[in-house]
Formats: C-alpha cells, sequence, structure tokens
C-alpha cells in the first residue's frame, strides 16, 4: 500500500465516505473473528486442532488489521492538528506490520499443510501443536522485522489529508514493502500448493499406493486448496493498490482503502462456509436458539385426555375440576 502524490491531495469529504465503508467492513470482520475465536475456545473437542489454531492466528492478524486502520482514519479525520512525523511513521510501521501479519499467516497454514502431507511419518514432530507454535512465534517476528524500513528511514512523514504510508514517488521503497508483504508469501503457497497437486496426481496413478493414503491424501490438498481460495480473496482487496502502483490514479488509492477491509470480511465469512465442523456448529446453535414449545398443543391435551404423562404438576387438573 502506498500514498497519493503530495501535488494532488484528496479532499477530506471525500474521505469521510471511504473511511466510513472501511470502518463498516472492519467491524464485521472484526465481529466474525471474534466469533471464530470464542466457537474454537467454547468447543474444545472438535476444534482444537492445528488446523483451527492457524485460523484462529489469521483471525487475531486480522483483527489486529482492522483496529490500525481504524485508528488511522481517526488520526486522518478527527486529529488533523496532530502533525507529527515521527507519530505517522510509527501509524505507517504498524500498519505494515497487520499487512504482513495476515498475509504470513497464510503461508503458514500452507506450510503446514506441506508437513503433515508429506513429512507426518518420517518427521512427526512438524505436525504438533509445539511446532505450530513455534511457526505463528516466527511468522510475527517477520512482520515486525519485514517492515522496519519504514520506521528507521524518513520515507513516511505527516502529509496533511494523507494515510501514513510509503508515498509513490519512493518507488524503490514500494515496490520492497508490496513484494515483501504481498508477493512472497502468495507466491510460496502457490508453489506449495501445485507442487502437492502434482504429487497426489503422480501418486493416484501408482497401482501400488494405498487407497487409504490417497484418501488422506486428497483430504489434505482439498484444505491446502480452501486456504488458496481464502488467500486469493484477501488478494483481491490489494488488486487496487496494484493498479494504483502502475497507474498512479488516485480512484485506485480510494478504492483500495476500502476493498482490502471488505475482502477481509468477506475471507471471515467464505472461512466459516469452507470449515464444516465451525459451520455444523454454527448450525446447531442457531437452530437451538429458534426452536419453539408448541404451548398450544398443551393446552389441547389437557382437554382431551385430561393429563399430560410425566408433565409437572402445575399442568395436571385439580380433583375438582373432573367431572362426576
Amino acid at each position: 500500500m502506498s500514498s497519493t502524490n503530495e501535488a494532488t491531495p484528496i479532499s477530506i469529504k471525500i474521505y469521510y465516505v471511504i473511511c466510513s465503508f472501511s470502518v463498516a467492513f472492519a467491524v464485521t470482520a472484526v465481529t466474525i473473528s471474534i466469533t471464530i475465536l470464542a466457537l474454537t475456545w467454547k468447543v474444545k473437542r472438535r476444534l482444537h486442532t492445528v488446523r483451527h489454531l492457524l485460523t484462529c492466528n489469521t483471525c487475531v492478524a486480522s483483527i489486529f488489521y482492522c483496529c490500525v486502520q481504524t485508528i488511522n482514519y481517526v488520526y486522518l479525520i478527527f486529529l488533523p492538528n496532530e502533525t507529527s512525523d515521527i507519530g505517522c511513521r510509527w501509524r505507517g510501521y504498524l500498519s505494515y506490520i497487520t499487512i504482513c501479519g495476515v498475509a504470513y499467516s497464510f503461508l503458514i497454514q500452507g506450510i503446514s499443510r506441506l508437513f503433515i502431507f508429506l513429512f507426518s511419518i518420517k518427521y512427526p514432530r512438524l505436525t504438533t501443536l509445539k511446532t505450530h507454535y513455534l511457526m505463528i512465534v516466527i511468522q510475527w517476528l517477520l512482520a515486525v522485522f519485514i517492515p522496519l524500513s519504514t520506521i528507521i528511514t524518513d520515507d513516511i512523514y505527516f502529509r496533511p489529508v494523507t494515510l501514513c504510508w510509503v508515498p509513490l514517488k519512493k518507488i524503490v521503497h514500494v515496490i520492497y514493502t508490496f513484494s515483501a508483504c504481498y508477493v512472497v508469501p502468495v507466491i510460496t503457497v502457490f508453489l506449495i500448493y501445485g507442487s502437492l497437486y502434482y504429487y497426489v496426481k503422480q501418486s493416484t496413478k501408482r497401482t501400488v499406493a494405498p487407497t487409504g493414503l490417497i484418501n488422506n491424501f486428497k483430504r489434505d490438498l482439498e484444505l491446502l486448496r480452501n486456504i488458496v481460495i481464502l488467500l486469493m480473496i484477501y488478494l483481491a482487496g490489494g488488486i487496487p493498490s496494484l493498479l494504483f502502483l502502475l497507474t498512479a490514479k488516485q480512484i485506485f488509492y480510494l478504492i483500495g482503502i476500502v476493498t482490502i477491509s471488505l475482502m477481509i470480511c468477506i475471507e471471515k465469512v467464505c472461512t466459516i462456509l469452507l470449515d464444516r465442523d465451525l459451520l455444523n456448529i454454527i448450525k446447531k446453535l442457531l437452530r437451538k436458539k429458534t426452536r419453539v414449545v408448541p404451548f398450544n398443543n398443551i393446552g389441547i391435551d389437557i382437554k382431551i385426555h385430561g393429563a399430560i404423562p410425566n408433565a409437572p404438576e402445575t399442568l395436571k387438573p385439580s380433583p375438582s375440576n373432573k367431572q362426576t
């Protein structure tokens, strides 16, 4: 993500509309993410798995992104007198951390599938929760270190009516941040998916391959495919920013402010739809809440039969009311 040129500032009124849409999508994404975290924490038996641990990690990264961006909008619209270059630099740095956090959270999901797919028998330690906690720590360390250039250089500085990103005129810095935050994790995930897809195709051609093993391969490949789908949805939010880098047209910059929050929101919805365990649990909860007790049938049974078997005493007719 990069800022527009200083020579053509954007009206603050336009930011009112754009940021309002972005915050609305961000709040929705945070709500869905918290719901996923709460369900995973509550349903211990079925959802305390490596896969759901990494899903929750992506949810945390998404919440972090939405909160940081909302703070940036507050500074832009409601705190225009806060003109510190250092403060702007730190807000930009946090923004790039959150973008890296989300992108690299998908990367470690792909690496996890690779470990489970190919090394679960020979190196079982690679599939343990301890290993995945370590992967999450490494992911966040990368998210912190990759955008350090934004804080140790003077490329980000305060500009009126402008978000705190690396300006487009710092083209080398812009290319580095875009490549490190988007291109590297995306290409790596696609390479993992392509190699595993090829491996499964070759395995199915071998008559000596056990049927159960092939089914496990196909299941893991399906899970990895879901990760790729979610990653592509997230990446779709960055397409306007890429078009802005190529054309320098402000319309793409403004659209990009909204689309990232929108796609994170859509990605969270699809996370639930693609996860059968989460979806089934939500369906059960909704059925419980919408269940209605048929009170009218109770009254009919009292009139016809005089009492309901195993009913509480308050529902049974008293002896004085019986017909003689």
